[in-house]
């Protein structure tokens, strides 16, 4: 359960990150994206690999994380379900759906 998100920190299951993070199941991992904001197909290999049945993104604070077509259409043809949100929106929407979908996250924490 993501317990706090502020620009730059989220806490999740008690542990505070100050990276970018992707989330599956009880699996976090600190994320480092290959252009920075901008998100390529390999920056979510990780996740891809779980074949999740949604993934959420968050963008920032400020949605300054863009998140091409070409990335929506690739997720939609593997049939991932994308919610693409700024992160604070994004942590309440995982936080709603963690227990009841095969769930993924990618959530970068800054702008």
């Amino acid at each position: 359960m993501i317990e706090n998100y502020s620009f730059g920190s989220i806490c999740i299951n008690g542990k505070t990150y100050k990276n970018d993070v992707l989330i599956f199941d009880n699996e976090i991992k600190e994320w480092w994206r290959e252009r920075g904001h901008d998100l390529q197909i390999k920056d979510l290999e990780w996740i891809i690999d779980k074949k999740p049945e949604i993934l959420i993104i968050g963008t920032g604070s400020y949605g300054i994380l863009k998140v091409s077509k070409e990335i929506k259409d690739h997720l939609s043809s593997m049939e991932i379900e994308t919610k693409i949100e700024k992160t604070k929106k994004a942590c309440e929407l995982y936080n709603e759906l963690k227990d009841k979908r095969k769930l993924a996250a990618a959530f970068h924490l800054t702008c």
